[in-house]
């Protein structure tokens, strides 16, 4: 496990402001941001493409994709993450939560998006030409393919960071094992 909490009390500028900016947002600065706090620049690269990939998909779609990615990373800070973010904040039920980190959803596009982002994360972007033409049958253009892909690398970057730290988590425990 990486030790950072000695570091959150000695951060530079530019780490506590991006920290009081999460934790305004959030309503408290969870434990992966504290981590990556430890790199000025990580905690930038995170917080800048989290921020553009937020503006893209639907919030719905977005934690469905986080769930089917950190499943298959078996990231249990981040199950556990977009589990509590899923229900509290895109108002996701348990049943669509369970689709989500086996890689479905119970809408039709949403699945689409879901099948294609874990098949990214699985095949490390080795995607069929199949692949590409069921997410694009479902209505997404290929800049949202892009979207979607870039969602995936997000959160295979943070279910890395997590996974080496072994970062204590914070939100309500939910394993990968339990899947």
């Amino acid at each position: 496990m990486l030790n950072y909490h000695a570091q959150c009390r000695s951060l530079d500028s530019p780490c506590k402001h991006t920290l009081a900016s999460v934790g305004k947002q959030l309503g408290v600065v969870p434990n992966l941001f504290k981590l990556e706090a430890l790199s000025t620049a990580a905690l930038e690269a995170h917080v800048g493409l989290n921020g553009a990939a937020n503006r893209t998909l639907d919030v719905k779609t977005r934690e469905r994709i986080a769930l089917a990615v950190a499943q298959v990373n078996g990231c249990d800070y981040c199950l556990s993450a977009h589990t509590y973010l899923g229900l509290n904040v895109a108002r996701l039920d348990a049943a669509e939560i369970a689709a989500a980190r086996q890689g479905h959803s119970a809408d039709v596009k949403a699945d689409a998006a879901v099948v294609f982002a874990k098949k990214v994360s699985e095949l490390r972007g080795q995607v069929s030409d199949a692949d590409l033409a069921a997410v694009r049958e479902a209505g997404f253009s290929d800049a949202q393919v892009i979207e979607i892909v870039t969602n995936v690398a997000l959160n295979t970057l943070t279910n890395l960071v997590n996974n080496v730290a072994q970062t204590p988590i914070d939100f309500p425990v939910v394993t990968a094992q339990a899947a």
